[in-house]
């Protein structure tokens, strides 16, 4: 496995898998002397530990996390930072009957095919279980950005299944914490709860959407050609589980003329335009406006129901899966969303300022 790590100047490599004794990160080129703020990262770790709620799954970890290097006296030294984040309440018996089938909508087949051995405790690499690593480290990003750029991230459940939010432009993260399933509308958030608890009980589970929006981006992150922000966006965001499509300023305006997209300028003095039609991004660098995207997940493969499977010899079988899993990944899914777009730009800033 040679691509366990991503970003250039900033860069997280991933290590562990979901029944493991742990599961971590490194995190390289974080600036020097900066305080870590422990208190963000653990804000951000319990926004996506299992366990949280009727919404996740059953397994209950707390996430803590050990720093063994690249911290000294609360502030960075300029290397790379280690977390280590122990696996506490695994349970891999569950997994056992799995061990010679092929799930559906999983990649045990093709990590069987690629690496001809393969964890199949709770899907061992291929597990969400891994992003608790990146969300350490992007938390980490997150907070210095806010600190030193005033950087803004804030994503929110935008649907579940056929369920959608009105449109917002300024939620806080308080709003969208306010209610579990993470929608910071509350009539909607009730509907979507009720809606997953009730799939759940039936065995079943439900995909959606994540909005996300970022402020106060400075102008000119990004590097053209094949380091164009909207790229890496793509990129950092297809990265995590069970992301199935990305939309980076609305698919909507594919059916409008060239004379419907054109921004018009706003106020005289500094760049901005009146509607940011292009979604703070020109050329693949950023201009400083609003950068907003959304995230399309897809439901759990994980659900209780009877499916179809392969054994190892590729018969079709009947198969139940009893272990624990989400119903909807998407409230847990938030904070890897923020903490994976704080990884990004702080990588891109770095690399401004190299050039």
């Amino acid at each position: 496995m040679a691509r366990n790590s991503i970003g250039k100047q900033f860069s997280i490599t991933s290590f562990g898998e979901s029944h493991g004794p742990m599961v971590g990160s490194v995190a390289d080129g974080f600036p020097s002397n900066a305080t870590i703020d422990l208190d963000h990262i653990r804000y951000q770790m319990n926004r996506r530990r299992p366990g949280q709620s009727s919404l996740s799954t059953d397994r209950d970890e707390t996430d803590d996390f050990s720093l063994v290097s690249g911290v000294f006296e609360g502030k960075s030294t300029g290397a790379p930072i280690t977390f280590l984040i122990p696996n506490t309440d695994a349970r891999s018996k569950d997994y056992s009957q799995l061990k010679d089938i092929f799930r559906p909508g999983h990649a045990d087949y093709t990590y069987q095919a690629k690496y001809k051995n393969r964890d199949y405790r709770g899907g061992g690499r291929s597990s969400a279980r891994v992003t608790a690593g990146w969300v350490a480290a992007g938390a980490m990003a997150e907070s210095y950005l806010k600190e030193q750029l005033g950087i803004e991230i804030i994503a929110y459940t935008q649907s579940v299944g056929a369920i959608s939010c009105p449109p917002l432009t300024a939620p806080t993260k308080e709003q969208v914490d306010a209610h579990a399933v993470r929608c910071p509308h509350a009539e909607t958030a009730e509907e979507m709860q009720q809606y997953i608890e009730q799939l759940k009980a039936h065995g079943d589970s439900i995909g959606g959407t994540i909005n996300c929006i970022i402020k106060n981006v400075p102008a000119g992150l990004g590097e053209p050609v094949f380091g164009k922000f909207n790229a890496l966006l793509a990129q950092y965001m297809m990265s995590i589980n069970a992301v199935k499509s990305i939309d980076i300023g609305h698919a909507k305006n594919l059916l409008k003329t060239g004379s419907e997209l054109s921004d018009e300028p706003g106020n005289a003095g500094y760049w901005n335009t009146k509607e940011n039609k292009n979604n703070g991004l020109l050329g693949g660098i950023s201009t400083g406006e609003t950068i907003a995207f959304t995230l399309g997940f897809k439901a759990p493969s994980s659900i209780a129901k009877a499916q179809t499977a392969f054994d190892s010899d590729f018969n079709p079988i009947s198969l139940e899966i009893n272990g624990r899993h989400d119903p909807c990944v998407l409230p847990r899914a938030i904070p890897i969303v923020e903490t994976m777009c704080a990884s990004l730009i702080l990588d891109l800033y770095l690399e401004s300022k190299t050039n």
